[in-house]
């Protein structure tokens, strides 16, 4: 029984929760006992409240049993990323500096899906401060690629995805700021998606960079994304960012795509700065028979200029650092988080010194002392200023681009899962794996990723980023829904199907071939 409800997705565990068939204790337990099995190898979560889970589930099925309403999930378990302030767990943002701390309230995105009825699992593990793209820089050390123990699960959100994939929970909830959800996603074989900036509230996250970051659901299904996205987005007014308009329903904008599986009419646009040189041979490949997919679907594929789009990643490592380093100015040792007094004592701002240089790891005090340099005097318009104006340049190419196409692609990471230390040694070539993502975050435009195949050269997922005009998630949806649902149907079974059930560490994981592989059949290749 346990197996089977963790293999479940959270649609389909809603409806047996409905029917009766399961209730949510056994349902919690049995992902519960997933962590506990394999969650060592993993290393996912940071924290799991195997109590709290437990009694919330039995309290939830109380309520049910009595004839309550309750929401389309409640009752489903959920994983949390530790980005996100919880007030009966620890909330870290996987840095020694929060070690221990736990939040006297949560976060909105929090709130919201307790109040649907959801379970917390418990906290996922991540880059410290969101800062990475591959989970190394965790103060609690990495997690793993289920599909490959040797290579890493993405970043930020590296422990959400990792979790998902690995069957540890059905649904996660991440935060990407340069495209720490879809990264992840595109990595592990699962679905992410970056909601519009002010669409779902960013109330008791963790700050990064605050005009970039925003929580995002993390799934297996496109069905899944949207139906935690219905609970979690709306307006907050304790988000000043946070927009007050009526949201449609995205469960039934993916549901309309999992029914209708037609493209016709409908006009997708590849972006021609986002491939080519750098790009692995493997994720090319799947990523021009998902464009063939679309176009036999009935799609017309339009090549799309956005020049502006090679300086992205330039302009986000000068914003992102500048806000890091102002947001991050709170964790002083005084007002709460770890405290280093120096031998003998000191002043307020020796043991402010001292608790950062030891609260703090590399790549947080490397993007703090690169944006308090760009915000100095003399240096400010040189630099932080400039990138905001390339902002606004990036913003234009996607009105310019939105203006003759409905939807944007790309793959949504240039390479497949890379190995645990290729890149730490050489920052920027860590930085340059965001190349496809953060255009999206600098906009506030929403992004979709989903599996899209296996590279053929090492066996791991490769990922498509779509997205779409600001305020227009649904639409993200009913598209990325179509072709889930066409590429299943040519595979035959969901890309995790294919995940390895004991990956060799430091080895690519061996993929016995799908059938069709390397060929395209009506439904596409893995």
């Amino acid at each position: 029984m346990s197996t089977d409800l963790t293999r479940l997705t959270a649609a389909q565990l809603s409806e047996k929760l409905v029917s009766g068939e399961v209730s949510s204790v056994e349902a919690t337990r049995a992902h519960l006992d997933r962590i506990d099995s394999v969650d060592g190898a993993i290393h996912a979560y940071l924290h799991v409240a195997h109590d709290a889970a437990l009694e919330r589930a039995a309290e939830i099925d109380s309520q049910r049993a009595a004839g309550a309403s309750l929401g389309a999930l409640a009752g489903v378990p959920i994983a949390v990323k530790d980005v996100l302030c919880t007030l009966d767990m620890p909330s870290t943002a996987a840095s020694k500096i929060l070690e221990g701390w736990i939040p006297p309230y949560d976060a909105t995105v929090v709130a919201r899906l307790r109040s649907a009825g959801m379970i917390p699992l418990g906290k996922t593990n991540m880059d410290e401060f969101a800062m990475g793209s591959s989970t190394e820089y965790s103060a609690y050390g990495p997690t793993r690629n289920p599909w490959d123990h040797g290579r890493i699960p993405g970043g930020s959100g590296g422990g959400s995805a990792a979790a998902v994939a690995a069957f540890e929970a059905p649904v996660a909830l991440g935060s990407d700021t340069g495209g720490s959800i879809r990264q992840p996603a595109s990595v592990t074989g699962t679905v992410g998606v970056k909601p519009t900036y002010g669409g779902v509230s960013r109330y008791g996250a963790i700050a990064l960079a605050s005009s970039l970051d925003q929580v995002g659901p993390v799934s297996r299904t496109v069905l899944d994304a949207a139906l935690v996205h219905d609970v979690i987005g709306g307006h907050d007014p304790r988000d000043s960012t946070s927009l007050d308009e009526m949201w449609p329903s995205f469960e039934a904008a993916a549901r309309k795509g999992q029914q209708e599986r037609s493209l016709k009419g409908v006009r997708v646009g590849v972006v021609k700065q986002l491939g080519g040189e750098g790009f692995q041979a493997g994720v090319t490949q799947r990523f021009t028979e998902a464009l063939a997919l679309m176009e036999r679907a009935g799609a017309e594929i339009v090549e799309v200029e956005a020049p502006n789009f090679e300086y992205a990643i330039a302009a986000y490592y000068l914003i992102l650092p500048a806000e890091a380093s102002s947001n991050l100015a709170k964790f002083d040792s005084v007002r709460f988080g770890l405290r280093v007094t120096p031998e003998g004592g000191g002043t307020v701002e020796q043991v402010m010194a001292a608790s950062r240089e030891a609260g703090f790891g590399p790549e947080v005090k490397r993007r703090i002392i690169l944006g308090t340099y760009a915000l100095s005097a003399g240096y400010y318009d040189a630099y932080y200023g400039s990138a905001q104006k390339v902002r606004t340049l990036i913003q234009r190419d996607f009105d310019a681009a939105f203006e003759k196409v409905d939807l944007l692609v790309s793959p949504s990471a240039p390479t497949t899962a890379f190995e645990f230390g290729s890149k730490t040694e050489d920052p920027l070539s860590m930085y340059l794996n965001d190349i496809t993502t953060i255009p999206a975050n600098l906009a506030g435009v929403p992004g979709l990723s989903l599996p899209i195949g296996l590279a053929p050269e090492d066996g791991l997922p490769v990922g498509l980023q779509v997205m779409a005009p600001a305020r227009e998630d649904a639409r993200l949806y009913t598209f990325g829904a179509t072709i889930e649902a066409l590429l299943e149907e040519g595979w035959g079974h969901p890309i995790l199907d294919l995940l390895p059930a004991q990956p060799v560490s430091g080895e690519a994981a061996h993929i016995a071939p799908a059938p069709g592989q390397g060929t395209e059949p009506e439904g596409g290749t893995l």
